[in-house]
């Protein structure tokens, strides 16, 4: 431990009885993440893009974005991210918990938005699971193809990026 941070060991689910290891910080959820990619994408864009008001919650952040993390941290004060398989270097800190997994371990609806790289937007599987994890209301914003999905409003889309609104019904 390092404060309240969890530096080595292991971490379990008292429901399930998973347990996963955690070394320098990062938790590993195993499985082979996606090959590490580069994004176009800056901190005051995703800022823009998500439009999030006021502090708490937290913000995922799927692959390359997970790079910006830090600048995004003074853009958004009070918003706690996940940093999903960021770039080699990236470390946990106070603004940001570091996650490495195959698949997304994000519980649905848990998160006041989502940022998917090109790296993982490639794979639609990434796509849906960032999308289930955002609360009703919110916004996704992706790099890679568009997906048509019942519930989700296109607001825009341009050079490969797009952004999403989940609807707002309980139903989607």
């Amino acid at each position: 431990m390092a404060g309240r941070r969890v530096a080595s060991g292991s971490l379990g689910c008292p429901i399930c009885g998973k347990v996963v290891a955690v070394t320098e910080g990062t938790i590993d959820f195993g499985g082979e993440p996606p090959p590490p990619g580069a994004t176009a994408l800056s901190a005051a864009a995703i800022a823009a893009f998500l439009a999030l008001e006021g502090p708490g919650g937290y913000l995922a952040l799927f692959g390359a974005v997970g790079g910006v993390a830090a600048e995004l941290a003074g853009l958004m004060a009070g918003v706690r991210m996940v940093l999903i398989n960021p770039p080699a270097g990236v470390v946990d800190s106070e603004t940001a918990s570091v996650l490495q997994a195959g698949r997304s371990p994000l519980k649905s609806r848990s998160m006041r938005g989502v940022v998917v790289a090109g790296d993982h937007g490639g794979d639609p599987r990434w796509t849906e699971a960032a999308i289930d994890a955002v609360l009703p209301g919110n916004r996704v914003v992706v790099e890679g193809a568009r997906l048509a999905r019942p519930g989700l409003e296109i607001l825009g889309e341009a050079a490969g990026v797009w952004v999403a609104r989940t609807a707002t019904s309980a139903a989607r």
